[in-house]
């Protein structure tokens, strides 16, 4: 049992002594407000890099469909030598001489199904661009729940050392009174193992916050030695003034991020419809073309190439109209299949607010009970500490207090987690930041 001990006490120690080399090779470090935090985070994040490129992607999708609307040139030229060959028409014999052309182009083909892709392209660009937004938006929730998850951590840890340095004075003064005789060696031992629990609370909340602060550098895309260091604290970002000011704003629809992407995606499908239509349309192509020739003789010789040509081509599909119509059909089905969707996205994201409000007003209340709970049983512990020293209470009732300290202080801070979270998912919603 010893050994077992020991190789425990080992371990942990070798922990901490991990941590702690930790900190002191990092090479430098950064202090970051929470605003300044999320601004760092969108500037760096790679994810947003990414979306980025889509929007940019999806701008040459719509030139390329402009372009398929402008005139298409091309020019040619050529060198042909007969090497001295005439052309015998009975009577007469024409020289064929060595001759070069030059050729240049000009085409336009013209059908529906350009300008509804025109269309297309210009609603993948702001779906890109919606996404980007989005992005934005999910970057800078995650940092802040990072970022009050560390300060939450920190002041756990801040509390349990209080609460630590009491009970090792408690432990102090009952073993002086064991030594003394005036007290029993179990009362000592009981408030002992309160005070081992306590450290080893008070080491688990250690290595959490530095888990809280790699998945924080990991957002930031920064180094595992950077030093991160946290400018606000909790009462700054525990503003309940903010939070009365978000439950007070009216929820508009159209500044959601997921139903202006699912409304941009019915318009697609919309557009799909009219696509599919025009895929069996009629085409209309014009064409002008130059021609030049020089002949590198001066024999008389044929030329049956005009230097200007125009021309116009109309391109009608006369079958295959039962497989567009089927094609057709399909579209519709799908634009009306998107259209229920989005109603019924509309219904879910009203009653998702709804949701949402009741969450971050249940949080408040529950938060201040907790915060009321806490300064209770922090009268109590301290009340029955001080009986406990006149020697009026016994171990258990220190033990058993000091546990409730501990208990209601737990519950205040995930009150104030609990707080963060409703905030940020109805920040999400309405698209407040």
């Amino acid at each position: 049992m010893r050994n077992i001990v020991l190789f425990s006490g080992l371990f942990l120690l070798s922990l901490l002594l991990t941590d702690s080399a930790k900190a002191q090779t990092r090479s430098s470090s950064m202090s970051f407000s929470l605003a300044e935090a999320q601004q760092f985070a969108i500037e760096h994040n790679r994810t947003l890099a990414n979306a980025s490129i889509d929007i940019q992607k999806a701008q040459a999708n719509k030139w390329k469909a402009i372009a398929s609307l402008l005139p298409q040139v091309s020019a040619s030229g050529s060198y042909s030598n007969s090497l001295g060959y005439k052309m015998d028409l009975g009577p007469m014999k024409i020289s064929m001489t060595p001759y070069m052309t030059f050729n240049v182009s000009t085409t336009v083909a013209l059908n529906g199904a350009q300008v509804v892709s025109l269309g297309i392209a210009e609603i993948s660009r702001r779906m890109a661009d919606l996404t980007q937004q989005k992005t934005e938006r999910q970057i800078a929730n995650q940092v802040e729940t990072l970022y009050f998850s560390a300060l939450v951590t920190q002041e756990t840890i801040r509390l349990l050392n209080k609460n630590l340095e009491s009970m090792q004075k408690l432990h102090q003064i009952t073993q002086n009174s064991v030594d003394v005789g005036v007290a029993e060696q179990t009362d000592a031992d009981q408030i002992r193992v309160q005070v081992a629990t306590m450290e080893s609370t008070i080491k688990t909340a250690q290595r959490s916050l530095e888990m809280v602060y790699n998945s924080l550098r990991l957002q930031l895309c920064l180094e595992e030695d950077v030093d991160i260091i946290l400018t606000q604290d909790i009462d700054d970002l525990l503003n309940m003034k903010t939070t009365s000011d978000l439950l007070a704003t009216e929820f508009d629809i159209e500044q959601n991020y997921d139903y202006r992407l699912l409304k941009e995606n019915t318009e697609l499908s919309r557009k799909q419809i009219a696509l599919t239509g025009w895929t069996n349309g009629p085409t209309l192509s014009v064409y002008h073309q130059f021609n030049a020739r020089h002949n590198f003789s001066s024999e008389a010789t044929m030329n049956m190439t005009p230097p200007n040509m125009i021309g116009a081509q109309l391109n009608i599909p006369l079958f295959g109209f039962g497989k567009n119509y089927a094609a057709i059909k399909d579209a519709r089905l799908a634009y009306k299949k998107q259209l229920n969707t989005l109603e019924d996205t509309e219904l879910s994201l009203n009653v998702q607010y709804d949701q949402l409000c009741y969450n971050l007003r249940n949080a408040i209340e529950k938060y201040e009970i907790q915060k009321q709970s806490v300064a209770v049983a922090q009268r109590v512990f301290d009340n029955v500490a001080k009986k406990f020293e006149y020697g009026v209470a016994s171990s258990f009732d220190v033990t058993n207090s000091g546990t409730n300290l501990i208990n209601a202080q737990s519950s205040y801070v995930q009150s104030m987690v609990e707080i963060i979270n409703a905030q940020v998912s109805l920040e999400q919603l309405l698209n407040k930041r």
